[in-house]
């Protein structure tokens, strides 16, 4: 959403076959909700399970197509020659779904694109290189790798 924005513009820099799991901060909260009080009938005491739906895997070129959908005047360009991602993640569900059917997703997609374009417009935001802020993770675990303060294996040093 920010780069259609910013720049009318969203590249995919793979062939957009990558499946990548979203949920509205919304639902997550409703999520966090429902762990915080659930009864360890629910699952047990100590419980580790993917909170979305699995109507919200989506490939990474129909998110695309979804943003440019929403925002008019947005060109798409997938790089049909790139290689296949393998990073790919395609969740289940399921039992999310069997422990908390009243704590399931209520926004989809055309939702969440509409809330961010809201959000971004009302701040102003026009920053076509925001990738290179300093706040992205990659730059943020980068700077703590080259100050010692995380290993090789993204571990925390003592330092």
């Amino acid at each position: 959403v920010a780069c259609a924005l910013a720049s009318r513009k969203i590249t995919v820099l793979s062939d957009g076959s990558p499946w990548r799991p979203l949920i509205h901060v919304a639902d997550m909260a409703r999520a966090i909700d429902w762990a915080f009080g659930r009864s360890v009938d629910q699952g047990g005491e100590f419980l580790v399970v993917n909170s979305g739906s699995d109507t919200w895997n989506y490939q990474v070129k129909d998110l695309a197509a979804a943003v440019a959908g929403e925002i008019p005047g947005v060109e798409v360009s997938i790089n049909t020659d790139a290689p296949p991602d393998k990073r790919s993640y395609r969740v289940d569900f399921k039992c999310f779904k069997a422990l908390a059917p009243k704590h399931q997703p209520q926004f989809d997609l055309h939702q969440a694109v509409k809330e961010l374009r809201a959000g971004l417009e009302a701040m102003r935001f026009q920053n076509s290189n925001f990738r290179d802020s300093e706040f992205m993770r990659l730059k943020v675990l980068t700077g703590h790798r080259e100050g010692g303060r995380l290993n090789s294996e993204l571990r925390w040093t003592d330092r």
